[in-house]
């Protein structure tokens, strides 16, 4: 299984983290990929590896924080968990992210739960046999322990399937997340790079929608939304995580790269001003459909 899917990693030392994400009916070799690449150097100098474990009834897991080593907790073991390396398993589920930090009010911490960013990864790695379930994980986690990092977008994958998760904690109101998860059409391609990149989403489409039952609800009950709004044009990166001039032009405009490369001149003119920052209303869509394979 480990053959049908395909991680790039790409150690570029600038401040950015970067998600491309291309789907298998689009690519040469049928083949899902993800290009992950972190800003942080000192991420590869190990390659992590999770070996196959089971009979861990009764057991616990101490978690640290992926950026600081630091002490968040414990949760219990599942009984049996999957072999990982790197941030591949054995059944080909893949997970990338890029930190998109979003309201300073709704920073995870500590103290908000004990699942950061970087073991919510490794663990549901360990416990994820496709990338549907690997959202049921990561959210369950989050919800049941509390998340303690800013806000983020997660790259998910597996053999069939291609997923952007974005999610960020409820800070000091409430233990657990809100988030919005999105499948990419096959055929097309997505990415994402300090910047949440979900806006509006239908509400009742299961089967390529998935979002938290209180991601509207939450906002409105703490005024990031009005009570009266409707739950139709509800944006969830215009209400969690706004787009500035800094988020257009550093963020999305790698975003605005990439689509340019595969989709040509006359769609990359379309959204020159929002990369550059001067029009940020001009959003670009979340994923694009090229007419060559890659």
């Amino acid at each position: 299984m480990l053959s049908q899917i395909l991680l790039i990693s790409l150690p570029l030392f600038v401040s950015s983290c970067t998600n491309l994400l291309v789907t298998k009916s689009i690519t040469t070799d049928n083949t899902n990929m993800i290009a992950y690449n972190a800003d942080a150097s000192n991420f590869y100098t190990t390659i992590y590896h999770y070996p196959k474990s089971s009979n861990n009834k009764n057991l616990t897991r101490q978690i640290y924080s992926w950026d600081y080593a630091t002490y968040m907790g414990e949760i219990p073991e599942l009984e049996n968990t999957y072999n990982v390396v790197g941030n591949v398993n054995e059944y080909g589920v893949i997970i990338g992210e890029s930190t998109f930090g979003g309201l300073m009010e709704l920073t995870g911490s500590a103290r908000t739960g004990i699942m950061d960013y970087g073991s919510l990864i490794y663990v549901t790695l360990q416990r994820s046999r496709t990338a549907s379930e690997a959202i049921d994980v990561m959210t369950a986690l989050v919800a049941d322990y509390g998340y303690g990092s800013e806000g983020e977008s997660f790259s998910i994958a597996d053999p069939t399937d291609v997923w952007v998760l974005e999610m960020i904690s409820k800070g000091h109101h409430e233990k657990g997340a809100v988030w919005v998860a999105r499948r990419i059409p096959d055929g097309s391609v997505t990415g994402h790079a300090n910047q949440a990149r979900i806006t509006t989403f239908p509400l009742n489409d299961p089967d390529n929608v998935r979002y938290s039952p209180d991601v509207i609800s939450f906002a409105k009950g703490i005024g990031l939304y009005p009570e009266d709004g409707s739950d139709a044009d509800f944006s969830y990166s215009d209400i969690y995580d706004p787009v500035t001039f800094s988020g257009a032009r550093f963020c999305e405009a790698r975003v605005w790269s990439f689509f340019s490369t595969v989709m040509g001149e006359e769609w990359s003119d379309q959204y020159l001003n929002y990369a550059q920052g001067t029009n940020l209303t001009n959003r670009m869509p979340l994923w694009v459909t090229p007419s060559d394979k890659l």
